[in-house]
């Protein structure tokens, strides 16, 4: 378990996001961060990024990479589609009480990522886990985002204060990234001499 520090009691944590409408009966699909994506609908009503508006959850049922849900009130597909990318936060108070030396997923999200060396990566914008551990998703300012193996290793200290982590990359992680920054400047190049020779 990665260390954690200073990680605050008094706000509220990002559960998931609203991509899109699931049906004509005002259903949505939600991108969630939490470990247990089913548990979302257990924690009570959820709330917006303005915290004036809630959501209650109802119907939550698995589906490839989100969920689907009924959220009360919205009962045809306009409504839900009004919804689209609505963030969906809780407060922690609402949350079982964890050890001092643990954290919810949900609670990386936004996290700047930093390299060895001091390099900026990018924020964490997804926790997944496809069976074989859970790995972040680090979105940086351009390109292509980079996926991460996450554990003691990889992240050791996470300063949820600062909203800052260091990550330790395995060999040839970061590499790859830059090769494919790499390809697709050269691809970018290769296009505009295809263009200039086109327009002799």
């Amino acid at each position: 378990m990665p260390k954690q520090t200073d990680q605050p009691e008094d706000t509220r944590i990002l559960m998931g996001t609203i991509t899109s409408p699931h049906g004509i009966r005002g259903e949505v699909r939600i991108k969630v961060f939490t470990e247990d994506p089913m548990a979302i609908g257990s924690y009570g009503p959820l709330s917006d990024q303005s915290g004036e508006r809630s959501f209650v959850l109802s119907r939550v049922r698995p589906a490839k990479n989100v969920v689907t849900a009924a959220l009360e009130g919205i009962s045809d597909r306009d409504a839900a589609e009004a919804l689209r990318g609505t963030n969906l936060f809780v407060a922690r108070a609402a949350l079982p009480k964890l050890e001092s030396d643990e954290f919810y997923h949900a609670d990386l999200i936004g996290i700047l990522v930093a390299g060895e060396d001091g390099s900026d990566l990018g924020k964490i914008i997804a926790v997944h886990d496809f069976g074989a551990g859970p790995l972040i998703e680090i979105a940086p300012e351009s390109g292509a985002t980079l996926m991460a193996p996450f554990s003691t290793e990889t992240m050791p200290e996470i300063d949820f204060e600062a909203g800052t982590a260091v990550l330790i990359a395995p060999p040839g992680l970061l590499t790859g990234a830059d090769n494919e920054d790499d390809d697709a400047d050269a691809s970018t190049s290769d296009n505009d001499n295809e263009n200039e020779s086109a327009n002799r």
